[in-house]
């Protein structure tokens, strides 16, 4: 498993904590971080040698830019079709997507629309946490900016099979997932998805 955690500039204690988390583990902990050059001499190897690859969140408009300048965009398209899990939090979820509600440039909620869209979905992070990112994210899918989507409240996990999500899970009680699509009346539609919780 290695943690990417290029959202946050590759923060050494975030790098730390993630190890932390591990230790003691029987699992094989790594990282690759892109500053101020590539930890791994072999970005493609690496990554292509994990089982999961975990990336942190942050900004995810300067996690994508960093990727391109390396090519991790296409390695990891790459990485996914040999199997490799692909995962995430926050900026670490929306990057596998087409795009979603962003705080990369400011405090305002702006939208994000290029990411790597391994996924051919939008997605919407804290939908519980940050009050405006449900209306932002409901308005952006009801215009079109957006891609019909699913959402998730804080502690709330997608798993997807290939594109297909198979299911949602949850590490606390009340969380809840969504789906969100234009309607026929050119209004957000969403309809909550319970999820399976995690013990």
């Amino acid at each position: 498993m290695t943690y990417l955690g290029t959202a946050t500039g590759d923060d050494p204690a975030r790098v730390a904590t993630f190890y932390g988390a591990f230790a003691g583990s029987a699992v094989r902990a790594s990282h690759l971080s892109l500053f101020p050059m590539p930890t791994v001499a072999d970005v493609r190897a690496h990554l292509l040698a994990q089982d999961v690859v975990w990336v942190g969140g942050g900004s995810v408009a300067n996690l994508l830019a960093v990727w391109r300048v390396h090519g991790l965009d296409e390695v990891f398209q790459e990485v996914w079709q040999a199997g490799v899990v692909l995962a995430g939090v926050s900026a670490g979820s929306l990057c596998w997507h087409v795009g979603g509600t962003t705080d990369s440039f400011g405090p305002e909620l702006l939208p994000v629309t290029d990411g790597l869209a391994l996924l051919p979905h939008s997605n919407g992070v804290h939908h519980d946490s940050e009050e405006q990112r449900r209306p932002v994210y409901h308005r952006l899918v009801a215009d079109g900016t957006l891609p019909a989507g699913y959402a998730t409240d804080d502690g709330v996990g997608l798993v997807y099979r290939g594109t297909e999500l198979v299911e949602a899970v949850a590490d606390r009680p009340g969380a809840s997932a969504y789906r969100v699509e234009r309607g026929p009346d050119g209004d957000a539609v969403e309809r909550p998805i319970r999820p399976r919780r995690l013990s």
